[in-house]
């Protein structure tokens, strides 16, 4: 037993991917070329794309939303972890990163199921908002610029139905949350952010030391 949660050292890490991931082939290789490309550290961890996915299934959900792509693994294990006929909308800006990303849906049989919509993210939530989506969403992933994070939660919290979680990443961000010296635009904006949801009556709220620290908000 442990009254709070256990350190993770390199080792104990190895540790735990050795008995519990499971990664098909091609989420290993789409891990392995994002590593080599400038910007690699905004991937998601293994384990954190496992545990959404289980989520998701745990859910039942059928349609999702992503803010923030990248190179599309935390997409990719959406995708995967949805019933054949689900379907994910994905926001982001970079047809550079999303080309990598459409390979590699493509070649998982997913890329059928993505709806990827490349536009300032505030801009494709409102154009959601104005074809009459509010309340559809089962899960909203949230993963892009910070200084834009609490205005892709409110937006998100009409989105998702009731019952439906937003998910939301970097939440710890890197422990510079908790440095009173640090007082960088993103830091700032991951503060306001926690401490809007920490005192938000609409949804239940669980901030996890998974990855940078993920956050998930449950709309009552």
């Amino acid at each position: 037993m442990s009254k709070r949660t256990l350190q993770m050292t390199d080792e104990l890490y190895r540790y735990l991917l050795s008995v519990s991931l499971r990664e098909n082939d091609v989420q290993v290789r789409l891990r392995e070329e994002t590593a080599g490309i400038a910007g690699a550290g905004m991937q998601i961890s293994p384990e954190q794309g496992q545990f959404m996915a289980l989520l998701l299934r745990l859910m039942g959900a059928k349609r999702t939303l992503e803010v923030g792509v990248f190179t599309g693994y935390s997409t990719l294990c959406t995708a995967l972890a949805l019933p054949k006929t689900g379907t994910v909308v994905a926001c982001d800006v970079s047809e550079e990163w999303t080309a990598i990303a459409r390979r590699y849906w493509r070649e998982a049989g997913v890329d059928g199921n993505i709806d990827l919509r490349l536009a300032p993210a505030v801009e494709t939530l409102d154009a959601l908002l104005a074809e009459g989506r509010e309340g559809s969403f089962d899960f909203v992933f949230i993963d892009a610029d910070k200084e834009n994070y609490l205005t892709y939660c409110q937006r998100a919290l009409v989105l998702v139905r009731q019952g439906g979680i937003i998910a939301i990443d970097n939440v710890l961000w890197g422990g510079s949350v908790c440095d009173p010296t640090d007082a960088e635009p993103s830091t700032l904006a991951i503060r306001e952010l926690n401490q809007a949801l920490h005192h938000d009556e609409r949804i239940e709220l669980s901030l996890l030391p998974i990855g940078d620290g993920l956050t998930l908000a449950l709309k009552r």
